[in-house]
């Protein structure tokens, strides 16, 4: 019998991998990563997205934008941004995702021009080195999974597999032209002197001799087939698009570390944002992880990962193997908002955290309610309508659990996705994360149709009550030729600390008062589909 020692290795690795699943929880990442250049926990931490799919201004470059919003953005309480990739793209338009040349900032001409979609190196340097002065870190979001604008082709063996089922040959080998030799001839040997050809992929979308689609593996020499430390969706999801990087190859390897090594301290940026991880070794993103880490001296360095499911039960194995050193974006609750918007008020609020990361482990949760990914007409279209995005954002911002992370499109105005009344609201829950969202939380998760949670405050605010409703609005009646928007009403513990206390709302209707009765209880309203923020009357506004 003759052993294929690669794929033994592999095997042996990947039972000890689902042991070690079972047997060891790692600590939660949040704790140990750094969430704002203050490192001070006292104050709430949060994340922007500085970036809408098609985005750009029409005075500046975005890098540019980014840089004139700055004291806006340290104003709201940001203290994480995370920006679109910077590394030049297959197309002066490109966002990066199609990433050509990770080496080139915005500092080469290559692909048609000097400038990124998002400006050019000097100008990201200067905007970040702006954040970083006002207490904003920047995350760089890090396409390590694919290639694509290759410089010329090249001629290799092929197996066509079954786009449904990667696992499944459809024919024998067979030579093919594929676009996969990236020269990087405006850049030269500058910062790296690697260049790519097909050895160092496993597999492409694209055979250019007989003009043909399809998902292809590539073989031969030094070849090894598709990764088996990747998700097994479709069977083996290593291939996602473009030139799939082959991660398990030396040169690989050593090139791609010494980018995330040496792209942080040149940019100024404090960490990173994974695209696509399901469909990449994940052993190789642990050593990325670790290697940064540790050639940085940066043990608290921030890192979020992209694992798009909403199946939790998917996402829990990544949280083991990644040991504590990633956290992830709560994909299961994007998608309970979702469903929740779509549903109204026939979803039911007590369970909208059931099945989440953030109720699963809160420690490794990034929430969001929206992303560029999810916009109206992406591939990933589950946008969360504006009947309950203010309800989404309410939960995510004041509820002192997961990381939160705002949405560009959703607060600044653009062609895409922007609603002012989203946007108005939004701000003023930016606004009580910032002062009042502080203390231990009480939930009252009784109604189907509005649940709420108490923050008791610290030593310096005064903590807030929060409400949240998906109720049937059009169930109110006429006063005085207008409709009366019915409420709900929950009594809540405020503490025997705030007897006699006047709490007033931030959002609509603002004339009321709640007092604070002799047992420290009192009884907070929200209007039906709606919701209310209740904070200590006095309190700084």
């Amino acid at each position: 019998m003759i052993w294929d020692w690669d794929v033994l290795s592999d095997s042996v690795l990947q039972l000890w991998e689902s042991l070690a699943f079972w047997r060891t929880s790692p600590p939660p990442a949040l704790p140990n990563m750094r969430l704002s250049p203050k490192g001070d926990r006292s104050e709430n931490a949060l994340m922007f997205q500085f970036f809408t799919w098609n985005c750009t201004h029409p005075q500046m470059s975005w890098w540019k934008h980014f840089e004139s919003e700055v004291p806006s953005l340290a104003a709201l309480g940001v203290t994480q941004v995370w920006l679109p990739p910077p590394n030049k793209a297959m197309r002066k338009e490109g966002q990066g995702y199609d990433a050509y040349d990770l080496w080139d900032l915005g500092e080469f001409y290559q692909k048609g021009t000097i400038a990124t979609r998002w400006g050019t190196k000097d100008e990201l340097v200067r905007a970040v080195a702006a954040a970083n002065a006002q207490g904003i870190d920047v995350l760089i979001d890090a396409v390590l999974n694919h290639k694509l604008g290759a410089d010329r082709p090249e001629k290799f063996m092929i197996v066509p597999v079954d786009p449904n089922n990667r696992l499944k040959d459809l024919g024998p080998a067979r030579e093919i032209e594929g676009w996969t030799a990236f020269d990087f001839l405006g850049r030269g040997d500058k910062y790296s002197i690697f260049k790519w050809t097909h050895e160092h992929f496993t597999g492409l979308d694209w055979d250019h001799r007989t003009r043909t689609k399809g998902v292809y593996r590539i073989v031969g020499s030094g070849h090894r087939g598709w990764s088996r430390w990747v998700d097994t969706e479709l069977g083996n999801y290593d291939y996602l698009l473009g030139i799939d990087i082959d991660h398990r190859h030396p040169q690989v390897r050593e090139d791609l570390l010494a980018w995330g090594s040496w792209v942080l301290p040149t940019t100024g940026g404090a960490g990173f944002r994974f695209d696509a991880i399901k469909h990449m070794d994940r052993r190789f993103l642990l050593q990325f992880i670790k290697h940064v880490r540790e050639t940085l001296g940066r043990p608290d360095l921030f890192s979020v990962a992209e694992y798009w499911s909403s199946n939790i039960e998917l996402i829990k194995p990544y949280i083991r193997v990644f040991e504590g050193l990633v956290t992830f974006f709560d994909v299961p609750l994007h998608y309970k908002f979702h469903d929740a918007s779509k549903a109204g008020h026939r979803y039911d609020l007590r369970k909208i955290l059931d099945g989440t990361v953030l109720k699963y482990r809160p420690g490794d949760s990034v929430t969001f309610v929206d992303n560029h990914d999810t916009q109206i007409g992406q591939t990933l279209e589950s946008w969360v309508g504006p009947n309950f995005k203010l309800q989404a954002y309410a939960l995510i911002l004041l509820y002192g659990e997961g990381h939160p992370c705002v949405f560009y499109g959703d607060v600044y105005p653009n062609q895409e996705c922007y609603d002012a009344h989203v946007a108005h609201g939004l701000r003023t829950l930016l606004h009580a994360r910032k002062e009042y969202a502080y203390g231990l939380r009480t939930d009252y998760f009784q109604e189907a149709n509005c649940v709420g949670f108490v923050r008791a405050g610290d030593a310096q605010r005064g903590g807030c009550a929060a409400l949240i409703s998906n109720a049937d609005r059009s169930s109110g009646k006429e006063s005085g030729g207008q409709e009366e928007v019915p409420v709900h009403t929950i009594r809540m513990d405020m503490g025997r600390g705030n007897v006699d206390a006047r709490y007033r709302p931030l959002f609509e209707p603002e004339n009321q008062v709640v007092h604070v009765g002799a047992d420290g209880w009192a009884s907070f309203t929200c209007p039906y589909g709606a919701l209310q923020v209740w904070v200590k009357d006095g309190a700084d506004s």
